[in-house]
């Protein structure tokens, strides 16, 4: 069965009538950006929203101060639109959180007048530090999604993507800090007695440079040098390289990440210097689309005119929606803003993410996301097996899988 032209008209009219407060938050989102775990006003702004539409507040959920979790409904299906609003250093919002912010708010509370017909409990879950943290990965391990069964963002990204989410996927992402120790002296009297840690960064380099000749193309090392010495008439005694591996399986991922530490671990034994190496987040796993509510996207996009071939191969990046991805039916489609020319992750991207154009994609996300809600808690047997699906930390956690 099928949600009548009634309610998907109310799902439309609702978005309408958060427009202007949603437009306006967005706007305020990207004029002021606020980096990972630093989301105060963001966050805040957002939940006093979805508070006057109703909803049920609970701050600081899983104990970070900037995430929120907000509720509407007692259905016996839970859905989750998962909300990030983080910005990148220095570029601010390159990668168009504060869209992805809007769309799924808009969403929420065009959504919470019909959670009764439709028989869902919705939550608005406030997700921070997707760019760096693992913000989604810390609250899964918290409880913050526990008993959902399906969850939904968008993301946007520069012009020419299609709209269909089917087959698309996000890698997996490790970041990392190796850290070379070797031995201090007077670079200009007595060289011969220092133990330079600069060195093995270099070869570390160079190792890893070579390295990407021998990879499958759609793997990805990252590395910069971090800290690289004081002075130049001391040997440099300790040096810090930060790197990132992806790939789209985990299984090549942890096979890329052993053949990169043996980058480190051999310059580290061709210099004479110790290199210790540890995670600095969590790691982010691939991103598995969900079939149904891809093709109830699919279905609600095309009507509105946008590009729903199918993808001719995986996407780039990650997010910790991977991880969430995982263990829940999920849908994060990618949002091609209309003449967007340049990458995300650039300044002229965080330029076209406050656009006319791109607010008003944003809104067609809002209505297209409510109608896939709809479409998935209309149709039994998707019901059921969502339902079916709800998460439950403990039950992954006792089977070793989380």
């Amino acid at each position: 069965m099928e949600p009548n032209d009634a309610v998907k008209s109310g799902l439309a009219s609702g978005v309408e009538r958060w427009r202007e407060q949603v437009h306006a938050l967005a706007q305020s989102l990207h004029a002021k950006p606020e980096l990972s775990f630093e989301e105060a006003e963001s966050s805040a702004a957002i939940a006093e929203l979805l508070e006057e539409g109703g909803f049920h507040l609970e701050r600081g959920t899983g104990g970070l101060p900037t995430a929120f979790t907000a509720t509407v409904g007692t259905g016996e299906l839970t859905v989750a639109l998962c909300v990030e609003y983080d910005a990148l250093p220095e570029i601010g919002h390159a990668c168009g959180h504060n869209l992805i912010a809007g769309a799924s708010t808009a969403a929420a509370l065009a959504l919470a007048p019909h959670v009764d017909e439709l028989g869902i409990t919705l939550k608005a879950i406030g997700t921070p530090a997707e760019e760096h943290g693992g913000g989604k990965t810390l609250l899964l391990e918290a409880g913050a999604f526990d008993g959902v069964g399906m969850a939904l963002m968008v993301h946007p990204v520069q012009d020419g993507l299609t709209y269909n989410p089917a087959g698309t996927s996000a890698q997996a992402v490790g970041r990392y800090r190796a850290v070379f120790s070797g031995k201090a002296a007077h670079a200009a009297a007595a060289p011969h007695l220092g133990v330079n840690a600069a060195d093995a960064a270099v070869l570390s380099q160079v190792g890893v440079g070579l390295l990407r000749q021998q990879i499958p193309g759609d793997h990805r090392i990252g590395l910069y040098v971090a800290e690289g010495g004081t002075a130049t008439n001391i040997i440099p005694e300790r040096v810090v390289v930060v790197f990132e591996c992806r790939a789209f399986t985990l299984r090549e991922y942890w096979a890329l990440l052993k053949r990169v530490r043996g980058c480190f671990e051999g310059a580290a034994i061709a210099t004479g210097t110790e290199v210790t190496i540890e995670a600095t987040e969590p790691l982010y796993e691939p991103l598995v689309q969900d079939d149904a509510p891809a093709a109830h996207w699919t279905a609600a996009m095309q009507s509105f005119g946008r590009d729903t071939t199918p993808s001719a191969g995986l996407s780039g990046g990650s997010t910790d929606m991977g991880n969430v991805s995982q263990v829940i039916p999920s849908l994060h489609p990618w949002l091609s803003i209309p003449g967007a020319d340049v990458p995300i992750h650039s300044h002229g991207f965080t330029t076209l993410a406050d656009t006319p154009e791109a607010y008003g994609l944003m809104f067609e996300a809002a209505t297209a996301l409510c109608w896939t809600v709809a479409d998935a808690a209309t149709d039994p047997e998707q019901k059921a097996r969502f339902i079916a699906a709800s998460y439950q930390r403990k039950a992954f956690q006792e089977a070793g899988i989380r």
